[in-house]
């Protein structure tokens, strides 16, 4: 599991052959020029006010002609169903389907001298940040933080570090290059398919070990404990590999999964068993945590951080942008303390920048919010509320473990 970014040749907007517009009529200078236009306002305010009053010398104060409206709406229609083919391949149904990570982990062609490759708003690179924290790997495998490029790519820039409790996008602090493209194209032999994070580079190679973020989490929490700083933590103990995997069979196509194929979906079809099979789920994983502090009983394991994920990200982005809007994720009392006991774990805040979350949707996915305006955060999901104590720590026996772990 990966997050995309659109091909940047999807985005470029031609603009149309000039045209003149001949009209029966005499014209003033004011009905195209009002008092903003003279007081160098920008480029962009000025386009808007000639297109105002353009729209008002054609049809006045009514709505546009009923044929435009529907020439407009077939053109948009189209244009977003070829946008969204190369963003969200779907199936003949409409369905979302999520490509399959081109490179899969090899532990044993591995070097030690690895480097991690995120971007902050996709949850399955989130996934690794978590592990790779909890672990104690900061220094063993360093970090690049890509943001995301107006183009809908992820690209490198040095954004200055306001808060240092919290990570924020930054260069390329291995390879050097502008974007995550040209990562991928070091590798011997080059590279031009999607530039997907989360990625995991072997430096001696200059090779791409890895882009599954399942694979990525394994392996740190098992395959780099000679390390590690605290080798001790085990995410996915023995005994409760095969209870994980349920869980992870359960949670990845309904929820991880489920609110990219609700926002993904393309045809009503689609978006309504997307949308059943989300909240169907939710109220499943709810009810069992009313009596469990965990997914698998007493200990945090990595089904809880791949959950995690999503559901930090719900009431932020996926209620709204994905239309998941049956309920908010705060509607669910013992879902929404759990979320919280996981963000109060020692480190696990650091790695949730909201803000770039919010950014990296409502301004990325230009298809799906072509106005790139970005809502207020919700007061919800702010540190502070989410600080609130979740007092899930009664329902286990084993109490603050992880914590004293860390």
């Amino acid at each position: 599991m990966h997050c995309i970014s659109l091909p940047s040749s999807h985005l470029l907007l031609h603009s149309p052959a000039k045209t003149t517009l001949k009209l029966a009529c005499h014209v003033s200078p004011r009905m195209f020029f009002n008092d903003s236009t003279t007081n160098n306002n920008s480029g962009s305010t000025n386009g808007f006010s000639l297109i105002k009053n353009v729209s008002k010398l054609l049809w006045g104060a009514s709505l546009p002609p009923g044929i435009l409206i529907s020439t407009v709406r077939t053109a948009w229609t189209s244009t977003w169903q070829i946008m969204m083919s190369q963003l969200a391949p779907s199936d003949p149904s409409g369905a979302y389907t999520r490509p399959l990570s081109k490179f899969r982990l090899n532990p044993t062609a591995a070097t030690t001298k690895l480097h991690l490759y995120v971007g902050l708003p996709c949850p399955w690179a989130h996934r690794t940040l978590i592990v790779r924290a909890l672990k104690g790997l900061e220094e063993a495998v360093p970090v690049s933080v890509a943001g995301h490029g107006l183009d809908g790519s992820w690209e490198f820039k040095d954004v200055p570090d306001k808060d240092n409790d919290i990570l924020v996008p930054t260069m390329d602090r291995v390879n050097g290059c502008r974007n995550l493209k040209e990562v991928y194209r070091l590798r011997k032999g080059g590279y031009d398919g999607r530039a997907t994070v989360p990625m995991l580079w072997d430096v001696e190679k200059k090779e791409v070990v890895c882009n599954e973020s399942y694979d990525i989490i394994e392996f740190f929490n098992s395959g780099l404990n000679e390390l590690a700083q605290h080798p001790g933590l085990d995410l996915s103990p023995v005994e409760l590999k095969e209870e994980i995997e349920e869980w992870n069979r359960v949670i990845y196509p309904n929820v991880n999964n489920g609110v990219y194929r609700c926002g993904f979906a393309q045809s009503q079809e689609a978006y309504d068993v997307a949308v059943s099979g989300l909240f169907s789920t939710l109220d499943r994983i709810d009810d069992h945590l009313g009596s469990s502090r965990y997914l698998c009983g007493d200990r945090l394991t990595l089904a809880d951080i791949c959950l995690f994920t999503t559901l930090i990200r719900f009431d932020l982005v996926y209620n709204v942008l994905f239309k998941c809007t049956k309920k908010k994720l705060l509607e669910y009392t013992n879902l929404h303390a759990y979320m919280r006991d996981i963000y109060q774990i020692p480190k696990v805040a650091a790695t949730c920048n909201f803000l770039e979350i919010m950014d990296g949707y409502y301004r990325m996915l230009f298809p799906l919010n072509p106005g790139s305006i970005r809502p207020v955060m919700p007061s919800v999901c702010e540190h502070e509320f989410l600080s609130r104590p979740s007092k899930r720590e009664s329902m286990s026996s084993v109490g603050k473990r992880v914590q004293h772990v860390l």
